[in-house]
């Protein structure tokens, strides 16, 4: 049952379809699978629910933290929800309904709600809280009723072009309207034209690459990294909607933009703060930006150690490998991971965690460091993994140490 206030009443929990950017983060937190979705929306289970609130948290919109008073045999049914477009509004309750409840023993006051589970604890493997020095995000400034305009400034082929992996780098500027962001935020960008129901396309949600002062210093302006997709994982074809025509734009084109999102993956402020960022793909977007910022401080010195794990199929394949190489040696220890290179064995940002298991477990121990993990989800699990054999291996508590980075806002996961 769904976070009950009696036999009769039910505060249902709902998502809000406006405000969602399906990221998928509900799905995977939730303990008990009461969060499912189609190609339109996410919903939730008032049969399954158990108003746990572990979901509520990673959420980075809010569209997750919707609820409705309904009578219990009046609930909203998946198939109800699989078709909104935006929440209903409150249903009348039957007086019959109240009457019942109010008989009810130990019964709440309608509209009061139930106290939440005092044990709750969310599930989700990485901290639901930014670091302590973090400066303040600003999330949900424009949601899809009122999506801001942007105008592209630049699109550049990050990959090189002999490649299937086509990767852009794309500039947005907001002019004078306001548009402040951080390191380790994202966006959701609105595709233009509908989906086979003849519904405006959703939004699409893609981490920032620029630092917070723009990716041109004192403009307003931003940048993503976006892959064009043309195929399933599974390798069946497909034609990405908002990948293709966000890497087909052209400079002066404007784009639909909602957001900004997240207020837990953000970076430390404090001086001589460790980051240990590992990626694979376009999941170097927030570690760029978040390196590109520590490299503008450089002059102003106490920069901590920036050590990064970044996996891709082969040089030609990973994103800003130029500009990545050009990076001072002693500013950030670049580790890469390439599985396809001809004449190398495979080798995945896990397999380097492990051959410099010294070095991150010397940074992993020390109470400056801070860990982000962005990339697809299937590196999720090695890369934890790694971590804990690393910590295991040299006698050292692995699950108190993980807690306690969780709990300190020191150990962020993104993976899609």
């Amino acid at each position: 049952m769904n976070a009950p206030l009696s036999s009769e009443l039910l505060k249902q929990h709902l998502i809000d379809p406006e405000i969602c950017i399906r990221c998928n983060t509900c799905e995977e937190t939730c303990p008990i699978d009461a969060i499912t979705h189609d190609g339109r929306n996410y919903v939730v289970n008032a049969e399954i629910c158990n108003g746990c609130m572990a979901c509520v948290p990673p959420c980075p919109t809010g569209s997750i933290d919707n609820w409705r008073l309904v009578a219990r045999g009046d609930a909203y049914s998946l198939d109800e929800q699989f078709s909104w477009d935006e929440l209903p509004a409150e249903k009348p309750i039957a007086a019959d309904a109240l009457a019942l409840d109010a008989a009810a023993p130990g019964a709440a006051a309608p509209g009061v709600a139930a106290a939440q589970p005092a044990e709750a604890v969310p599930v989700a493997p990485g901290a639901i809280v930014p670091p302590w020095s973090a400066a303040h995000p600003y999330v949900n400034l424009y949601s899809h009723k009122t999506p801001v305009e942007a105008t592209v400034v630049g699109n550049y082929r990050v990959t090189d072009a002999d490649t299937d992996s086509d990767i852009h780098h794309i500039v947005l500027d907001f002019g004078q309207l306001p548009f402040p962001v951080l390191e380790g935020q994202s966006i959701g960008v609105l595709p233009p034209g509908a989906d086979a129901q003849g519904r405006a396309h959703h939004a699409r949600q893609y981490s920032l690459a620029s630092p917070r002062n723009g990716e041109r210093p004192g403009y307003n302006n931003l940048s993503i990294t976006v892959k064009r997709v043309t195929q399933t994982h599974d390798g069946s074809p497909v034609n990405g909607v908002c990948s293709n025509y966000l890497c087909d734009l052209a400079k002066g084109d404007t784009v639909r933009v909602i957001g900004p999102f997240g207020n837990t993956f953000l970076m430390p402020n404090h001086p001589r703060a460790n980051l240990m960022m590992i990626c694979t793909g376009t999941g170097a977007a927030p570690m760029r930006a978040m390196t590109e910022h520590c490299r503008r401080r450089i002059a102003e010195g106490e920069l901590g150690e920036l050590m990064l794990f970044f996996g891709a199929r082969t040089e030609r394949e990973l994103p800003y490998f130029g500009p990545l190489m050009k990076l001072p040696r002693d500013f950030i220890d670049i580790n890469l991971a390439l599985s396809r290179e001809p004449e190398r064995p495979r080798r995945y940002v896990q397999d380097l965690m492990r051959e410099r298991a010294a070095d991150v477990l010397r940074l992993l121990t020390q109470g400056d460091t801070y860990v982000y993990v962005c990339g697809l989800k299937g590196m999720e699990s090695g890369v934890l993994q790694a971590l804990q054999d690393i910590v295991a291996e040299a006698g050292h508590d692995w699950p108190g140490l993980a807690d306690r980075l969780r709990r300190e806002g020191r150990l962020h996961l993104e993976t899609y």
